[in-house]
This record gives C-alpha cells, sequence and structure tokens, in this order.
C-alpha cells in the first residue's frame, strides 16, 4: 500500500482534477485521501455544491477518502490554506506522498523557488516595497529578481505554483517526512474562460451558475447549486454592524485593509461595490474577498491559526476504509461533526462554527435548507 494526499476544493471535480488522480496512480500511489475545502472556498467564495455532493463525485472518479478542510483553513491565503491541510494529512500519520499541480511540473524548480522565498521576505528590499504600498506577491515577485534570476522569480507568478511552493514550505515547517510530487497541469490557467478540454473550473462555474451544458469538461453534478448572490444582503447586514477593530481582527486584515474595508462597507449598496471601493495596487482582489468572508463569518487572526483538533471524513470507498485502518492519528477520526464536537472543549469549539458556517451556507440554495444539517448529513459510503 502507498498512500497518497491531494489537497483540494473540486469546486467542482473536472477532468484537470482526473488527470491529475490518474498520474498520481501512475506514479505507484494505490490509495488516495483528498484534504478538501468544505463550503467556502480560497478565493473568499461559497463552493458552488455543497461538500458531500462534491465529495461524492470526487469518491466516483478516484479519490477513496475525503476529509474536510474547515472554513477557518480554506478561507485563508496560500500560506494558511497550504498549512492547514499540511497538518491534517500529517496527523493522519499513513500518508507516503502528497501530490499537487504546478504550471511548470518540475518538483526540483519549485523547491528552490520555496527556498527563495524564504530568503526574499526576509530582505530589506522586500519591507521596502511593501511599504511603498505593492501588494504581497508584486513585493514578493519584484524584490525576488533582485536575487535571483528571472526563471525563479515566474515561478511564483501563477496560483497553482504558488500553492505548489507553499505545500512545500508546509511539509517543511512541521518537519514531515512525506513525499511531495507534482503533476504539470493542463489546458486553461486559473480563473481562464478559455475553452478546451481541461478548461477552469471558474469557466465551470459560470456554466453551471448559468445554466448552460458543461458535460464535455467535468462530471455532471445532478443537485442543487448554491449562489453567493443569494447571501450578499445577509452579508451586507453583517458588516454594516462591524465597528473598524472588528474587521482589523479578522483574518487577511493586514496593512490597513481592514480601515479600507470599514469605508467601503459605509458606502456601498452591493458585495462587488465593496470589492471596488477597497481595491488598491496593495491588495489583490481575492485578498479582499477573503476578508469580506471572514468578517461576515468571525474568523479572527488567533481562531485561523488553531490546529485541528479532529478530522471529518466526508466520504470513503474500500479503499478509504483501509486509509483509516491504516492511520496513526492522535486526533480523533469520524464522519459524525457531533460525535467529534464531544471530544474535547477545542473540537466543540470548532464544530460548532463548522456547523455555524453550514448553516449560513443552507441559505445560498434557491430553496433554503434548515439550521442543523452539518450535524446531521450522513458520509458519503461507496462500497467498491
Amino acid at each position: 500500500m502507498k498512500i497518497g494526499a491531494i489537497i483540494s476544493e473540486y469546486n467542482p471535480f473536472h477532468n484537470g482534477h482526473k488527470y491529475h488522480i490518474e498520474k498520481t496512480r501512475a506514479a505507484g500511489v494505490t490509495h488516495i485521501a483528498a484534504v478538501m475545502s468544505g463550503n467556502f472556498t480560497q478565493r473568499g467564495d461559497i463552493a458552488v455544491c455543497d461538500k458531500h455532493v462534491r465529495a461524492r463525485t470526487a469518491l466516483e472518479n478516484g479519490v477513496d477518502l475525503v476529509i474536510e478542510l474547515p472554513a477557518r483553513y480554506s478561507l485563508m491565503a496560500a500560506e494558511g490554506f497550504a498549512r492547514g491541510a499540511a497538518e491534517i494529512i500529517s496527523a493522519l500519520g499513513c500518508v507516503d506522498v502528497l501530490s499537487f499541480g504546478s504550471e511548470n511540473g518540475d518538483i526540483d524548480a519549485l523547491k528552490e523557488a520555496s527556498r527563495a522565498i524564504e530568503f526574499t521576505v526576509r530582505t530589506e528590499e522586500f519591507d521596502r516595497l511593501i511599504k511603498r504600498g505593492k501588494s504581497y506577491p508584486a513585493a514578493l515577485q519584484e524584490a525576488m529578481l533582485e536575487y535571483y534570476t528571472d526563471d525563479v522569480a515566474e515561478l511564483i507568478g501563477s496560483p497553482n505554483n504558488t500553492l505548489a511552493i507553499e505545500y512545500l514550505s508546509a511539509l517543511d515547517n512541521i518537519a514531515s517526512t512525506i513525499t511531495p510530487m507534482t503533476v504539470k497541469r493542463l489546458g486553461a490557467a486559473h480563473d481562464s474562460d478559455d475553452e478546451d478540454e481541461f478548461i477552469s473550473a471558474s469557466a465551470i462555474r459560470k456554466r453551471i451558475l448559468g445554466g448552460k451544458d458543461y458535460s464535455r469538461f467535468a462530471p455532471v453534478i445532478s443537485a442543487p447549486c448554491a449562489d453567493i448572490s443569494r447571501l450578499e444582503t445577509a452579508i451586507l447586514a453583517k458588516l454594516r454592524t462591524l465597528r473598524p477593530e472588528d474587521f482589523e481582527r479578522c483574518y487577511d486584515s493586514i496593512g490597513g485593509l481592514g480601515d479600507r474595508l470599514y469605508k467601503a462597507v459605509r458606502a456601498a449598496r452591493s458585495l462587488s461595490e465593496v470589492y471596488f471601493l477597497t481595491k488598491t495596487k496593495r491588495f489583490t482582489l481575492s485578498s479582499i474577498r477573503r476578508a469580506v468572508m471572514c468578517a461576515f463569518l468571525g474568523i479572527g487572526k488567533e481562531f485561523a491559526a488553531e490546529k485541528p483538533a479532529y478530522l471529518r471524513v466526508l466520504g470513503m470507498n474500500v479503499r478509504g476504509r483501509e486509509i483509516l485502518s491504516a492511520a496513526k492519528c492522535p486526533l480523533p477520526i469520524d464522519t459524525s461533526l457531533k460525535a467529534l464536537s464531544r471530544t474535547s472543549r477545542e473540537a466543540a469549539r470548532q464544530a460548532n462554527f463548522e456547523a455555524r458556517c453550514t448553516d449560513i451556507y443552507s441559505l445560498a440554495f434557491s430553496v433554503p435548507r434548515p439550521c442543523g444539517v452539518d450535524f446531521t448529513a450522513p458520509p458519503v459510503i461507496i462500497n467498491e
């Protein structure tokens, strides 16, 4: 048995994800555990389908075990997203390989870029660029050019390479013995509308929400879809009740972003207007969306930094059961969020927060769902 892990969102699962799984298995991995974002995603948005629906699609297309990545990690920037997922994977205690996609497909080049970032963020040049108002990604890339060749600096220019590099850093930071491997991405770039067999998840989401056919690019999901526009009034209402210090405490609200958000919320009449009024060269749209969602849900910096108190299984097949049998995990593992909430005080706090997030997410469907579904939803079990 050789167990591989994949950090994912599967929002939605598409041909590129299936290709990644196939390449991972071709490298000798026999069992695959996916750590998957729940109902909130890294771009500061909600998932187009709920986590159990997405878990089922993943299990039907090559994944063996799906473990939830809690909202307090899935709504973090690349470093926090990678750290939270790596801690969950490491806690399993049986994973041999972490497989992830990248634009270049060269693990040695990504390792070099990871070391370059670790050095660059400690330099005076990087600090100078940040103080001049550059965004973190722009300052990092420009400062890196002062110390490294163009090819190293260019590696951090794409979202998938950025996440890949952060996965490597996260493994190093927890002194993990898990072997990293990367699979070169095929097809359209992240968030691109270009069409081929491997179009981006963003383009597929637009098709799903627009009622257009997407069967050529992804398995068709016959389940209700969630749309953040249905939460817009609720989000704006919550944001209008917050004080300036509330925005400063929320995750990803750094370098004056909290103050800009507070002022934007006082003037804006829509979410898109909040984003527009907050946007500067320093703050990327993704960081603004994450800060908005964290302020809305109440994810503060301290809570975002908490280590996981449990591992929640969303679904599994027969090989997934074998992964769980091989696990040497010091944390409680269960399919029931209610059962996990009873294992410790920390677990209760984290589980109850996740359930509240799902209660809010449940309002994003055309037919809203009641509260408490996260405590009662059964796991996805595929007996093959």
